[in-house]
């Protein structure tokens, strides 16, 4: 199955592989997902929805088992405060559900801030855009497709 985030990449030209998952919707933990395909948590990528005060919407992706630093996010994108985006928001700013968040072909082109852990992986993996689908891609490919910032995000 082709998602628009895949679509996307097609037209780029850039490579990736599609990954699939059994999704439960009573768990859509980031970390339940890496079990699932068998990657290590760091490897893969949760998309969150954010908002600085002053720049609006944002995303910042961060590995499955991190916890965003929205200190390092407002720094990082200029802003002087940040606060993830209510649940109940994400659906009508980025077009995807919880679960299927991406930066790829988002609904529109916020700014994207990648943590710079996923420089120490050949790939990573990130959301398609539905659940069950996950993209599995380079960094530097995923940053050229999506203009991400890479930089510190995630709390120790």
């Amino acid at each position: 199955m082709k998602t628009n985030a895949a679509r996307l990449l097609d037209r780029l030209k850039l490579p990736y592989d599609i990954l699939t998952y059994e999704v439960d919707p009573n768990d859509l933990a980031a970390e339940r997902v890496a079990e699932k395909l068998n990657l290590p948590p760091a490897q893969v990528f949760k998309t969150l929805v954010a908002q600085g005060h002053h720049h609006g919407v944002c995303l910042a992706v961060i590995p499955a088992d991190s916890r965003l630093d929205l200190k390092a996010l407002a720094k990082l994108s200029g802003d002087r405060k940040a606060e993830t985006v209510p649940l109940k928001e994400v659906q009508n700013l980025t077009g995807y559900i919880r679960g299927g968040v991406t930066a790829l072909a988002c609904k529109k082109p916020y700014p994207v801030y990648l943590d710079q852990s996923a420089s120490s992986f050949e790939q990573i993996a990130v959301s398609a855009g539905k659940r069950g689908y996950m993209l599995l891609l380079t960094p530097a490919d995923y940053c050229q497709a999506t203009s991400a910032l890479c930089g510190d995000l995630t709390l120790v």
